[in-house]
């Protein structure tokens, strides 16, 4: 199968081979033809699967087959999604592959200036990706008009519930027409998503190219057994040890990601910190800056991690695990994507030992679990529950997220 035999016209053609790429992906070749035809989709697809290209190719192509009507241009297609970071790469995605064609399209987020993005919009804009925030923002405002919308698409939408956005979600389908496209990408199948998607999708194809919850084949999983206060001391060690030249470490909380920055650095790794906290041009120098190999450790919360695209990120470190057994399932997806070889290893304390266990329940599989010489845990030691969040602070946080 290649790209030429799914029904994509000679711009978009070309606008693909410029990146290199010639055959579509399990989930490209499964979705493209779908949406194409009209279809709604439920798309249980990780992250590093192609899935963007998946929906942002047979996106343009209908867009380019059904001429908007005359006079200003209006929004005809809305794509939400959870963070700044991944609403930046859904539109570099279609700014690369729509190149060819007519359409303008812009991002929409918080943290940065809205008056930019209200001039934008006046112009007239065919394509927003946006997070649900700020896009709320601009409609309180009447900055943005989506009566018209022809397509929704909602990615990583596992995550935005997962991060309180479904009141949200809910205000912008009552701004939305009625009869439209509707396509949902989540790596995980939750009760909540299936609720979400019995209640969004017309009569939905199913498209399965993982099995859910699953974690991929390339990514070998370690658990490294360590006492609380010796991780950081374990991590330095593992880094330079074995000469780890890109790491993503992924923290429980942002006051974590920076402490354990600073001490990183201090002992002489260099090291970033990406959070909600930071301003988004501090995120993005970050992000740049690991991506190119000037920092070498990006130590982040998982909610910052998302939209993070590194094809070829070799390893990432739990250096805390998650009390959410699927979002371990996210983090490690960073690592092993489109065919390479990837490394995730999870620094384990006491403490943690329930939430390693519902993450191999969730996987189907136990974590083998190697002990590094001099690091061995003190057997004395009893288990502390883990400090957890007020969960109605959490979710409001979250909820602000995409609005700052």
């Amino acid at each position: 199968m290649s790209f030429k035999n799914l029904g994509l016209s000679e711009p978009i053609l070309r606008a693909i081979a410029e990146e290199g790429y010639s055959k579509p992906t399990p989930v490209q070749e499964q979705a493209i033809p779908v949406i194409l035809n009209n279809n709604d989709i439920l798309a249980g697809a990780q992250t590093g699967t192609g899935k963007t290209a998946g929906f942002t190719l047979p996106l343009l192509q209908r867009l380019s087959e059904r001429a908007p009507r005359k006079g200003n241009r209006y929004v005809r297609a809305l794509i939400l999604t959870p963070t700044r970071e991944l609403a930046a790469q859904v539109g570099e995605s279609v700014e690369i592959y729509g190149k060819y064609l007519p359409f303008r399209s812009t991002v929409i987020f918080g943290g940065v200036g809205i008056k930019p993005q209200v001039a934008i919009l006046r112009k007239g804009v065919d394509i927003v990706i946006a997070t649900p925030g700020r896009l709320l923002d601009l409609a309180e405002q009447r900055a943005i008009n989506l009566s018209q919308v022809e397509c929704l698409i909602l990615d990583e939408a596992d995550r935005m519930l997962d991060m309180g956005f479904i009141h949200d979600i809910k205000k912008v389908l009552a701004l939305l027409p009625k009869h439209r496209q509707n396509l949902l990408f989540s790596a995980t199948f939750s009760n909540e998503i299936k609720k979400l998607a019995d209640g969004l999708l017309n009569k939905p194809t199913l498209i399965e190219v993982a099995c859910r919850n699953a974690t991929s084949e390339m990514v070998e999983q370690t658990v490294h057994r360590v006492d609380k206060d010796r991780k950081r001391e374990l991590l330095s060690h593992l880094i330079t040890t074995r000469d780890w030249k890109q790491v993503l470490v992924f923290t429980r909380t942002k006051h974590g990601a920076n402490r354990l920055t600073k001490q990183l650095e201090k002992d002489g790794i260099s090291a970033a910190a990406i959070h909600g906290n930071k301003s988004q041009s501090a995120r993005t120098k970050a992000l740049i800056n690991f991506k190119e190999g000037s920092v070498s450790v990006l130590v982040a919360t998982d909610i910052a991690a998302r939209g993070i695209d590194i094809d070829q990120l070799p390893h990432v470190v739990n250096y805390e695990l998650p009390n959410i057994p699927e979002d371990y399932v996210h983090r490690i997806g960073r690592t092993g994507r489109a065919g390479n070889e990837g490394e995730a290893v999870s620094l384990v304390c006491v403490d943690e030992d329930t939430y390693l266990r519902n993450i191999e329940t969730l996987i189907k599989r136990p974590i083998p679990q190697v002990n590094i010489k001099g690091f061995a845990p003190d057997p004395s030691i009893k288990p502390e529950p883990v400090q957890k969040k007020n969960a109605s602070r959490s979710r409001k946080r979250s909820r602000s997220f995409g609005r700052h």
